[in-house]
């Protein structure tokens, strides 16, 4: 662990964060933490605690938090595909050795189904792609 703490504190929530200032320099020399932003990650608002105002190092640094945090929830969508893909194909082996009737019975519809849906979003996704490709 380092022997300095941060200067900002991020608490992530689904769509962002609330920013903390982190303060040890004071007489009791505990940790204060004071809440001076909430950050919106998808329409990435910045909104000011109260009467507070950021100052361009505070914005600075939430700005380069919301860049680092996009491109981590980019590549965890990117993992979570391909830990689907991985699902689907231990999903394959479960149904065809060792899966009973009743089990089967409990999913095959539900699994059908996304199947489906999954797939037809794949097929006219890939389509508009290759439609895009050669016109460009």
């Amino acid at each position: 662990m380092s022997d300095e703490l941060p200067e900002y504190y991020f608490r992530v929530r689904e769509n962002g964060a609330l920013v903390f200032l982190v303060d040890t320099e004071n007489r009791q020399r505990r940790i204060e933490m004071d809440q001076i932003a909430v950050v919106n990650i998808r329409n990435g608002q910045i909104k000011p605690q109260g009467e507070r105002e950021l100052t361009d190092r505070d914005i600075a640094v939430i700005e380069e938090w919301m860049a680092e945090r996009r491109e981590i929830l980019a590549l965890r969508d990117i993992d979570d595909i391909r830990r689907a893909i991985d699902h689907l194909n231990l999903t394959t082996h479960w149904a065809q050795s060792k899966a009973d009737d009743d089990q089967l019975d409990a999913v095959t519809d539900a699994l059908l189904l996304a199947m489906h849906d999954l797939r037809a979003v794949l097929v006219r996704k890939k389509a508009e792609r290759l439609i895009k490709a050669r016109q460009g």
